[in-house]
C-alpha cells in the first residue's frame, strides 16, 4: 500500500471544492480592492505597442496585458510602468486591445479568458510574441503583480529548468509561469505534484469534453509529464520567503502542437484519430487553471495526503524496481528496491528486499533522478 495513503470522503471532498470556490472569490476581490487602493496614487497610463513586429525590430520585450473583468484589467495597469526585466532590457507594454490578437498568430487572450472559471488562478495575464523567460519575469516582479497572475510567451529563447538548465522554446508549445504563495514549509516541495496532478487531469478532462481520445499524460518523479513513453512537458517551482509566507513561482512548458524533438499533444491525437482538431493552447490554460484552483484548496486545507491517491493514479512508478546506491566501506554497492509511492518529505518511499523501508533521494550529480539514487533507512 502506498505511504501514507488516507482519502477524505466524497462528500467532504465536495464540500471543501465549493467552499473553495466560495473562499477564491472572496480572497480575490478583497486583494484587488486592497491592491488597487495601494497602488492608485502611481498608476499611470501604459506605453502602448502596435504589434510585436516593431517591438522585435527594435529588440524591445513586447509584452501585452488582458484580465479576466475590467477591474482586473485595472490591476495590471497598475502595475505595468514598474515591470523589469532581468538584464534590463527595453520592455514595451500595451493593453490586449492595442496589440491586437485572436488573429491566429498568438495567444488568444479572450479565448483563454472566456474558458477560465477560476478565481485565485491565472485572472491576470501577460503574454508576449518572444522573450527570455516567462519564469523571470514574474520572480522578479513578483511583488509588483497580483499573486495568481500568469505570463505566457509564444517563443522563450532563455527558458528555466532544474540545476539551472536553460533552453531555447520553439513557437506550438504552451509555455508559461505564474504565481502563488503558502505559509507552511512541509507543503513547499509538495507543490510541484499538485501542479503535475492538475495538468494530467486537466488535459484528459478536456479531451474529453472536446470529444477527443483520451491523452494519458503520466507523471515522471518528480517534475516531468511523459506521453507514450515520451516527454512532452516539464515543471519548475521556485520560491523565496518573506514576512512569514512563501512567494512561490511556478514554470511549466508543454508541448502541443511541436513535436520536435520527442513528441507533442496533438501528434498523439492524430495517432489515435485521423484528422482530429486537436487541442489548442487557450483552452489547455484554462483548464489547468481551473483544475488546479480545486486542488490547492485541498491541498491547502488538508495537505498532500487527500491527493495522494489521485497523484499515484497519474504517475509511472508503482511498484517499479530500481537500482539505488549505498557507500560500504570506500567503495558504491548497488541493490535494488521497489517504488511504493512518497514520503511526507516528498521523496520516493520504496522497500529493499531485506525487507527494510527506505527514503530514495537523487544524488544530485545526474541529468535523470532515476539514475543515482541513492538511499536513507526510515526509522521503524
Amino acid at each position: 500500500m502506498p505511504f501514507p495513503a488516507r482519502l477524505p470522503p466524497k462528500a467532504a471532498a465536495a464540500a471543501a471544492a465549493a467552499a473553495a470556490a466560495t473562499a477564491a472569490a472572496v480572497l480575490a476581490a478583497v486583494a484587488v480592492r486592497r491592491y488597487l487602493s495601494a497602488h492608485s496614487s502611481r498608476a499611470a497610463p501604459c506605453a502602448a505597442s502596435r504589434g510585436s513586429t516593431a517591438a522585435a525590430a527594435s529588440g524591445t520585450t513586447l509584452l501585452v496585458f488582458s484580465g479576466k473583468s475590467a477591474q482586473d484589467q485595472r490591476l495590471l495597469a497598475s502595475a505595468a510602468t514598474s515591470l523589469s526585466l532581468e538584464d534590463g532590457a527595453e520592455l514595451s507594454v500595451s493593453l490586449a486591445s492595442d496589440a491586437g490578437g485572436g488573429d491566429g498568430e498568438g495567444f488568444d487572450a479572450a479565448a483563454y479568458m472566456g474558458a477560465l472559471r477560476a478565481l485565485r488562478f491565472g485572472r491576470w495575464m501577460l503574454w508576449s510574441p518572444r522573450m527570455a523567460s516567462t519564469h523571470d519575469l514574474v520572480a522578479q516582479n513578483f511583488a509588483k503583480l497580483p499573486v495568481g497572475v500568469v505570463c505566457v510567451a509564444d517563443v522563450q529563447f532563455k527558458g528555466r529548468g532544474r540545476s539551472k538548465n536553460v533552453w531555447e522554446s520553439p513557437p506550438g508549445c504552451l509555455m508559461f509561469s505564474f504565481t502563488s504563495q503558502m505559509n507552511d514549509a512541509r507543503n513547499l516541495p509538495l507543490m510541484q505534484y499538485v501542479v503535475c496532478l492538475a495538468m494530467t487531469e486537466a488535459i484528459k478532462e478536456l479531451s474529453s469534453a472536446e470529444g477527443l481520445s483520451e491523452l494519458d499524460v503520466r507523471i515522471k518523479w518528480p517534475n516531468d509529464l511523459y506521453l507514450n513513453g515520451l516527454k512532452v512537458g516539464g515543471i519548475l517551482c521556485t520560491s523565496s520567503y518573506e514576512l512569514k509566507t512563501y512567494n512561490i513561482c511556478t514554470g511549466i512548458g508543454l508541448n502541443v502542437d511541436n513535436k520536435k524533438p520527442t513528441t507533442c499533444l496533438n501528434a498523439a491525437l492524430q495517432e489515435l484519430t485521423v484528422n482530429s482538431p486537436g487541442l489548442k493552447r487557450e483552452d489547455i490554460l484554462a483548464s489547468f487553471f481551473n483544475k488546479l484552483e480545486v486542488l490547492f484548496e485541498i491541498f491547502s486545507n488538508q495537505g498532500f495526503q487527500a491527493l495522494e491517491e489521485r497523484y499515484y493514479n497519474s504517475w509511472l512508478h508503482s511498484g517499479q524496481r530500481v537500482v539505488v546506491q549505498d557507500a560500504s566501506e570506500g567503495h558504491s554497492v548497488e541493490s535494488l528496491v521497489t517504488i511504493r509511492g512518497l514520503t511526507p518529505s516528498g521523496y520516493l518511499y520504496a522497500d529493499g528486499d531485506d525487507g527494510k523501508s527506505y527514503e530514495l533521494h537523487p544524488d544530485g550529480n545526474s541529468f535523470d533522478f532515476f539514475a543515482g539514487l541513492v538511499r536513507r533507512k526510515m526509522g521503524a
